[in-house]
């Protein structure tokens, strides 16, 4: 008998403008690097790792790679804190961990092709990382990513 665990990731992208008005919605999937992976075994045998807290967007529009460990073009002080994570959970499944953060007015602004999720407020471990259709987030708007991580 043979069995595959995958880990696989889908988020929703949602611009606000200064008003609260959806601009833009977009959804789009995105791919569990091999530190990602590592760092989910690692949590199954109970080290010290701490828990995936920030999210990340950038500019790049390279395309993501199993291999990466950061963002290839971070916006400067746009690393914010998630504003909350839970797992999935319901008497048939319980595989898939939803991550949120909230990009307010004045962080994380400009035309944002790029994002992940990290284990510290600076460097750290990266889990996944997305490639998406250009975001043009403005000085006054937020921005939401709601993002969900399924081992199947």
């Amino acid at each position: 008998m043979q069995e595959t665990v995958k880990a696989t990731g889908k988020l929703t992208i949602v611009l606000y403008d200064e008003n609260g008005v959806v601009k833009q919605t977009q959804e789009c999937e995105n791919l569990v690097v091999t530190v990602g992976k590592g760092y989910i075994t690692s949590r199954m045998i109970g080290t010290s790792a701490t828990a995936m807290g920030y999210m990340e967007v950038g500019t790049s529009t390279t395309a993501a790679a199993a291999g990466q460990t950061a963002l290839v073009a971070a916006v400067s002080a746009s690393r914010t804190a998630l504003t909350s994570s839970s797992q999935a959970t319901s008497s048939t499944a319980n595989d898939s961990v939803t991550y949120v953060a909230t990009f307010a007015a004045g962080t994380g602004t400009g035309a944002l092709t790029e994002a992940g999720i990290f284990n510290a407020a600076s460097a750290g471990t990266m889990l996944c990382r997305t490639v998406f259709s250009v975001v043009n987030k403005g000085s006054s708007d937020a921005m939401t990513i709601t993002w969900t991580v399924t081992l199947s």
